[in-house]
């Protein structure tokens, strides 16, 4: 475990930085448009950086790493659920582009 720990902790900080600034700028779009396409996104990054959060603990503070990668993994899959679902949900009203000649 000692010897994948420092390699753990440096992939769930990766994966902590970069997916909650993945997920701080579709909430700030989400805000600004109303989109529930957005906040599901925002929803789906946030499960998978909280999945991230969750294992690394488990696996840095319990020292159960298999344990900690069954966590970080299904909470993973829940994100990617909700990402899946992010692409198939309704966006706003479609609008009529009309040609206007001079």
């Amino acid at each position: 475990m000692r010897d994948y720990a420092l390699f753990i902790a440096a992939a769930n900080t990766a994966t902590v930085l970069t997916g909650g600034a993945v997920a701080l700028l579709a909430y700030r779009a989400f805000r600004r448009t109303g989109s529930a396409a957005l906040r599901a996104v925002a929803v789906g990054f946030g499960t998978i950086v909280g999945g991230s959060v969750l294992g690394g603990g488990v696996h840095l503070l319990g020292g159960a790493v298999a344990l900690g990668v069954v966590l970080q993994s299904t909470v993973t899959a829940v994100g990617f659920g909700i990402l899946l679902y992010s692409l198939y949900t309704e966006t706003a009203a479609v609008t009529e582009k009309t040609k206007i000649s001079i």
